[in-house]
């Protein structure tokens, strides 16, 4: 495995699509956390990052300013 580049969840499991070490994008696929279980540092530190984007983009929309709608 070179890389964990998304998660998704199919009928409440995590899902994660993986870049294969030596294979272009065409060869990446969606595993189950139990076919990574020799990459559980790659596992735990996609999460991490992928928390800290969750929060990022939660910060950004509370600051943004969305305009009020007028029934007028």
């Amino acid at each position: 495995m070179e890389r964990i580049l998304n998660k998704r969840k199919v009928r409440g499991k995590d899902k994660y699509l993986v870049r294969w070490k030596g294979f272009t994008a065409e060869s990446d696929t969606w595993e189950g956390r139990e076919n990574l279980e020799n990459a559980k540092e790659a596992v735990e530190e996609f999460e991490k990052e992928y928390q800290r984007d969750i929060e990022d983009v939660m910060r950004a929309l509370r600051r943004k300013k969305f305009p009020m709608h007028s029934n007028t």
